[in-house]
């Protein structure tokens, strides 16, 4: 185990960092986490009690991982991701455990400013749009738009979420925040930002 006093990041007594893992500055790690040879976490993120970083895996800046979340090879987070507590990552989409599918891994990525709900499950081989928010306890089985709100099992969209976290409400195709002023505008199943939100990254 490394000698956390001589590093730039936090990493609780009770945790292990394997040699090998890449961690920036400002970073903290909890009690009884893991993190593995080859894992790549950015910089002032934050890794509950009991999270496993598996090799393989890239965490981008202030990203914030609740208690009891295993990150699999072949997911990838990028800045500003939330993963509420114990959501679930796969990597595998038939596993058995007398046959190996090591080299059958789907990739997921969760792109910028994405939340995911307590007790959720991201089947493997899909993206998370920026800034998609998924519910607590939704199974997300397909890729997801940016900024869209999924609930349910399976995952459905049910409406679109603001960059600041704050449900929208569309009418004739243009919605706007109250709480930060962003506003957008929704065509073809899609949402677009046409003014930013006001709301910045702490």
């Amino acid at each position: 185990m490394q000698d956390h006093r001589q590093l730039n990041y936090f990493a609780h007594e009770s945790s292990y960092v394997d040699e090998g893992a890449v961690i920036g500055a400002g970073t903290k790690i909890w009690h009884f986490s893991h993190v593995m040879p080859g894992a790549v976490i950015g910089e002032r993120c934050n890794l509950g009690q009991n999270v496993v970083v598996m090799p393989g895996t890239k965490l981008g800046n202030n990203v914030k991982v609740q208690n009891n979340v295993s990150i699999y090879e072949g997911v990838e987070l990028e800045d500003d991701v939330f993963c509420g507590p114990s959501c679930v990552f796969t990597n595998v989409l038939n596993p058995r455990s007398h046959v190996s599918r090591k080299h059958e891994y789907r990739k997921t990525l969760v792109k910028r400013g994405s939340s995911i709900g307590a007790n959720a499950t991201i089947i493997c081989g899909v993206t998370l749009g920026e800034y998609a928010f998924i519910g607590a306890g939704a199974v997300v089985t397909a890729d997801v738009p940016a900024y869209g709100l999924m609930v349910g099992v399976p995952a459905r969209r049910v409406g679109w979420m603001c960059q600041c976290g704050e449900r929208l409400h569309t009418s004739a195709g243009r919605a706007a925040c109250g709480v930060c002023g962003a506003t957008y505008e929704e065509s073809g199943g899609a949402l677009r930002v046409t003014k930013p939100s006001k709301v910045r990254a702490s």
